[in-house]
Parts: C-alpha cells; structure tokens; sequence
C-alpha cells in the first residue's frame, strides 16, 4: 500500500541529469481550457468507487474504511502528502492532485486530445504517480502551474517531482516551455 516508497525509485531512475529536457515554444492559437471537457472522478470499472476513492484507497498506508458497507467512499486511512511531508487520516483533507494539471495538459498540447484520451489523461490509475492524494491546501496552492511556478513546500520532494512530471509529460506526448524546461533542468542538476 501506498506509493510514498515508489517515489524515490520508480520515479528517480527514470530521468536522469544526462536526460535533460528540451523546451518547446507553446502553440499561439489554442482553445480555452474548459474543465468540463475533462471528465474526472469516473468509476470505470463500475465498483461504485470513483477515481477519487480508488487512489485513496491504493496510496492509504493502513488498510482503509469505509463510509457503509457497500464500500463506495472512503471514510478513514492513513496518507502521508509528498509535497508537505503532513500525515493525514481525514480523506476531506485530502485532494486527489492530476499531477500535470488539466489545464496544464490542455496548455501542452492536450488540447487537440479527443474526449476519450483527456478522459484516460484525468483518470489514469495505471501509471504510478499521475494521480496522488496530497493536502488539500498544497494542492489548491499548486493550481494549475508549472514546476517554473511552483515546487512542493517540502525540498527534499524536488528531484522527484520534477523527475514524475517530466516523466508523466513525455510519456503522454505533452510539451515543455521554455520556462518550466529551464526550471527542470536546474533542478535535476542537483539531483
């Protein structure tokens, strides 16, 4: 359970210094983002537990409880939130983080994404990482920036933080700027 541990290896040996990241200059004519075209919080698998429930479920580092018996929302469990190192047990104190922001994966070129790949983007379960449950308040500070604008509270979650994004970016096809591409690389040179 949990993914806190996945983190510092799944993650760190994926992108290395020698792997630096080059910037692309964005589109000048894009679509206004518009949430609404990225269906979140879906239940797929028709377990009566949204995307919401399934990661807080996967990343409790207690086996969790449950709200009723049919075990559709998460009542309690035990999270540690990686951008502030702050234990939670209250999953209302709790976001579930789209590590690339929606509307930063629309910026990146998700824009041109049809309904089912954004809807795959603002629910993939399958790759560890994408989708985390962090404080509420980290979460809401983050927005929908960039590394270029925003870094975890937590220094010591830099490396890996830059390392997942870049990660989750290049394997979605998504684009770096100039800006958030320089952040990177300065910070990957200290990792």
């Amino acid at each position: 359970m949990g993914i806190s541990g996945e983190f510092s290896t799944t993650a760190s040996q994926s992108i290395t210094r020698s792997d630096q990241i080059q910037g692309v200059d964005s589109t000048p004519h894009i679509p206004s983002y518009q949430r609404s075209q990225w269906l979140h919080w879906v239940d797929d698998d028709g377990d009566c537990q949204d995307t919401r429930q399934e990661v807080l479920i996967e990343e409790s580092l207690v086996e969790v409880t449950y709200e009723s018996e049919r075990q559709c929302r998460v009542e309690t469990g035990l999270w540690v939130d990686i951008y502030t190192g702050d234990r939670f047990t209250d999953p209302s104190d709790l976001d579930v983080d789209h590590f690339i922001p929606l509307a930063e994966a629309h910026e990146s070129g998700g824009w041109a994404w049809d309904e089912i790949t954004k809807r795959r983007f603002a629910n993939d379960l399958e790759a560890s990482g994408h989708l985390i449950a962090v404080s509420a308040s980290a979460n809401r500070s983050k927005g929908a920036s960039d590394p270029a604008d925003w870094l975890p509270p937590d220094e010591s979650a830099w490396c890996f933080y830059v390392r997942n994004w870049s990660e989750i970016k290049k394997s979605w096809g998504l684009d770096f700027d100039d800006h958030e591409n320089r952040v990177i690389n300065e910070v990957l040179v200290n990792c």
